[in-house]
């Protein structure tokens, strides 16, 4: 074959790409492998475009399933007639025992035309949320109530006050009840003092604290005393154990005997939390006479009133009278801690009265449920040690 030259070569692939029959990439010079004795004149054929087939578009998927929940809330959607009220939104939530569902209600009612929630499904959608567990509605919901959302009543602000002392909230339940203050007949009954001062109790665990709390407790039977509401013997208690808590012995006092104004009599709760305060103020004499008075009336002291007195009596040198306390104290079923113990024993080491602290130790060992072998073992080990020295 005879060898074409390359510049008619050229010449002839311009001619072929101008009808198209070459790509335009054959103007380029040839590549070191590309052999000169190519003939142009027999190109490789022109490679079709690939022809993509689509596949056969199959039936429309039939419309979501719904799910059990979405079945249910359409269910009581429908239960609920046109121009429904309140008083039936109010029934549907109360029959509903999945908190979710309830909110789901809650909410679609309220975007319908013409409703309004009253205080009465608010304060239903508030206790099935936080009985439920959904605290973040719940909070959502009271700030709702709080911004004025429906009319405020005593029964939905008590029921707010309540779960948030349930939750241990002592702050916003303050703010709901200042809250509820502004609206005339939303008075705050004894019902709402009382929580108020139980959710305020579990604060006084030391006394540093405790005076920090103490103002409120002031105010709230202020504001108790002047709104006409008449504490019970609970709540009275309740005061005079704040007071006591945080050794205001005087004003402790004084509550127990302005008991009789509102028609109360002190019980075994009322004496034990004022005969330990005056233990620990260091009022011994006075303690013991709250003691002997409460005693005469049949009632039995705390444990932790007992040692308190009982240790008293030991440190101020009256240990006779503390160990005829203790002797009260287990035949009432209780049984002193090893620090009261070691208290009068040592106490009779000291006075130099050694056999006789032997022989009470030996006495209360005899004692059915009075002193375990290790309690035994470690007075023992104390009185020794306190008759070397």
């Amino acid at each position: 074959m005879i060898p074409i030259p390359n510049r008619l070569l050229r010449a002839c692939s311009a001619i072929l790409v101008r009808k198209n029959v070459l790509p335009l990439s054959t103007l380029s010079s040839p590549t070191s492998n590309q052999q000169d004795t190519q003939n142009p004149l027999n190109p490789p054929p022109i490679p079709q475009p690939s022809t993509t087939h689509k596949p056969k578009s199959g039936p429309r998927p039939s419309s979501r399933t719904k799910t059990p929940l979405e079945k249910e809330f359409n269910s009581w959607v429908h239960k609920l007639t046109p121009g429904f009220g309140p008083e039936e939104v109010d029934e549907v939530l109360r029959s509903q025992i999945d908190p979710d569902l309830a909110f789901d209600i809650f909410r679609w009612t309220a975007q319908q035309r013409n409703y309004k929630h009253t205080h009465r499904t608010y304060e239903t959608i508030i206790t099935i949320s936080f009985n439920g567990k959904r605290f973040d509605r719940f909070d959502a919901l009271v700030d709702e109530v709080m911004a004025g959302a429906c009319s405020g009543s005593f029964s939905l602000f008590n029921t707010i006050i309540s779960s948030h002392c349930r939750r241990n909230h002592l702050n916003r339940a303050i703010d709901v009840f200042k809250k509820m203050q502004k609206f005339p007949d939303c008075r705050a009954t004894l019902e709402t003092y009382t929580t108020l001062l139980v959710t305020l109790l579990r604060k006084f665990y030391r006394v540093n604290i405790c005076y920090a709390y103490l103002h409120t407790v002031r105010s709230l039977l202020k504001h108790m005393n002047a709104s006409g509401v008449i504490p019970d013997i609970f709540t009275l208690n309740l005061i005079i154990k704040a007071y006591s808590r945080c050794l205001q012995m005087d004003e402790a006092i004084r509550i127990f005997r302005e008991m009789s104004l509102y028609k109360c009599e002190p019980n075994s709760y009322t004496y034990s939390y004022i005969t330990k305060g005056l233990c620990e103020k260091g009022r011994i004499s006075q303690a013991v006479s709250f003691y002997e008075e409460m005693r005469e009336k049949g009632f039995v002291p705390s444990s932790s009133t007992y040692m308190a007195l009982i240790s008293s009596l030991a440190l101020e040198g009256r240990l006779d009278d503390g160990i005829e306390v203790m002797f009260h104290m287990l035949n009432n079923s209780m049984a002193p801690d090893f620090l009261t113990y070691k208290t009068v024993l040592e106490g009779l080491g000291r006075e130099g009265r050694e056999k006789e602290a032997f022989r009470l130790l030996e006495e209360l060992r005899k004692k059915e449920d009075c002193i375990d072998e290790k309690t035994y073992s470690n007075l023992l080990d104390c009185l020794y040690l306190l008759e070397r020295d």
